[in-house]
């Protein structure tokens, strides 16, 4: 059974290519429903949002067929960065039903065939997902956060096991909501958790503040499964391994966003998601080390190999085509397809050769933590530039819930683990001649809570960059600091 998975991503190709035909956007590259990789490489163009945009503003004011060859109704915000534009990812029928649903589904198949004793359905699952209700744009077309459009196509039975109700779930100002959702769910029956851990902590942690509880199988002795995504869990193993149940609890990673749902974590407590093949999406990747944004070179999933790290690129039932779409991930295992995403394509540190990749930080921030009893709220980094007289370095801004017990201490640990883990930051720090140690400056309380507020950000899948190229985000927040 070696060539499955690729008689299922031939098989999702050609009914990809067959929709395509029959849209504007297709039959602009003279795309035909018989059409081949090759020449699909030679003919669509990689896309990011930005050169996609005309077509999704086109399609936002009513044209259909553009596109995908079915309507498009509905149009997923994404609230996946911090920046100011905001993405509209168009939603078709088909991918809402067959991508998002259906991975849903599975992620429920794929627990209960490893836990057959589960009770996961006894109770209710909380589900903390975005702030945004669903927005009127045009004639029966609709615009919101993912989890609004999601919550509002699920099957009848899907929120009936959920909590809170809607009108909790789908509040528009977050503060409010967090405190709302507490006040609902101390009084139900949890069983399961499904949410981004930094968010999921603020909440849990405000649960316990009410109940007087110091773990949450106090509050919900039934709580059995933690379903987390969006960002590393590694930052935040430690102070949720402090209120989740001291009996244990099984977690599950997911990798989704508002264009698909990619891979799911179908081996409890071992690394690695199962790349979904079948779900309507076709992948393409990018070796990063010869990434070159909209001019790369794409390889199909046949070609990719262990321990490689590559930009995601993917083709999709809800009418994105080539598009890039900002991961990078790299693969545990060839068979079956597993993968681990170590960060955003844009999410490094390169300025001084040192290839400072998000996995490394996340890495090295959790052994930093571990070293010195620290626990952390949240932290970004980036460069310090050289000057005439000085070399240059590693800005680390890091607002902590617990303090380490020496902060020296903890900037030794940190250094020592970009070391180990990454040869090209070793090697520019070699006797500080390129890089010197780095600059840790310790944010106050509420920082970057207090940044992403006033950018309107709070909430859902939003998060500060935690790796930056230039200067601009880390001013921006040292002025929070």
């Amino acid at each position: 059974m070696a060539s499955l998975p690729f008689d299922m991503q031939k098989k999702v190709f050609h009914e990809l290519m067959t929709a395509l035909s029959h849209t504007a956007y297709g039959q602009s590259f003279g795309v035909t429903g018989n059409i081949t990789y090759a020449d699909y490489c030679a003919q669509v163009p990689l896309v990011n949002y930005e050169s996609l945009l005309p077509w999704v503003e086109r399609t936002m004011k009513g044209e259909q067929g553009l596109l995908w060859p079915g309507d498009i109704k509905w149009f997923a915000k994404s609230s996946g960065t911090t920046g100011t534009k905001s993405k509209f990812i168009p939603m078709s029928r088909e991918s809402l039903e067959e991508c998002h649903i259906a991975a849903g589904v599975d992620l429920v198949a794929v627990y209960f065939s490893q836990v057959q004793s589960s009770r996961l359905l006894d109770g209710l699952s909380l589900k903390l997902g975005g702030s945004s209700r669903l927005n009127n744009l045009k004639d029966g077309s609709y615009y919101g956060d993912l989890s609004a459009i999601m919550m509002q196509n699920l099957p009848f039975w899907a929120n009936w096991r959920s909590t809170p109700p809607l009108d909790i779930a789908l509040m528009d100002e977050w503060e409010a909501k967090l405190e709302k959702m507490a006040q609902h769910v101390v009084k139900e029956d949890v069983t399961s958790l499904f949410g981004v851990p930094s968010w999921m902590l603020v909440l849990m942690q405000r649960v316990l503040e009410i109940t007087g509880a110091e773990r949450l199988d106090e509050v919900w002795p039934h709580l059995e499964l933690f379903v987390h995504g969006g960002v590393s869990y590694a930052p935040y193993k430690d102070p949720f391994a402090d209120i989740l149940p001291q009996s244990g609890i099984n977690l599950m990673e997911t990798y989704n966003a508002s264009e698909g749902f990619f891979a799911m974590q179908d081996q409890l407590g071992e690394e690695g998601m199962l790349l979904m093949l079948n779900q309507g999406i076709f992948y393409e990747f990018i070796p990063m080390k010869e990434f070159q944004g909209r001019h790369s070179t794409c390889i199909p999933l046949e070609g990719v190999k262990l321990g490689v790290t590559y930009a995601l690129v993917i083709s999709t039932n809800g009418g994105l085509w080539r598009y890039i779409l900002g991961d990078s991930i790299r693969f545990v295992s060839l068979a079956p397809y597993r993968l681990v995403v170590v960060g955003r394509t844009r999410l490094f540190i390169n300025t001084f050769g040192e290839e400072l990749m998000i996995d490394n930080a996340e890495q090295a921030m959790a052994i930093a933590c571990k070293a010195t009893g620290a626990r952390l709220v949240d932290y970004s980094a980036a460069p310090v530039f050289m000057s005439q007289s000085d070399q240059g370095a590693h800005q680390w801004l890091i607002e902590f819930r617990q303090a380490p017990s020496n902060l020296d201490s903890f900037k030794l640990s940190l250094d020592q683990a970009l070391k180990s883990l990454n040869s090209d930051y070793e090697a520019k720090r070699y006797k500080d001649m390129v890089l010197k140690a780095p600059v840790i400056t310790v944010a106050r309380a509420g920082c970057f809570h207090d940044w992403l507020k006033s950018k309107g950000k709070l909430g859902g899948q939003n998060k500060v960059p935690r790796l930056s190229q230039n200067r601009d985000l880390m001013d921006a927040l040292l002025a929070f600091a």
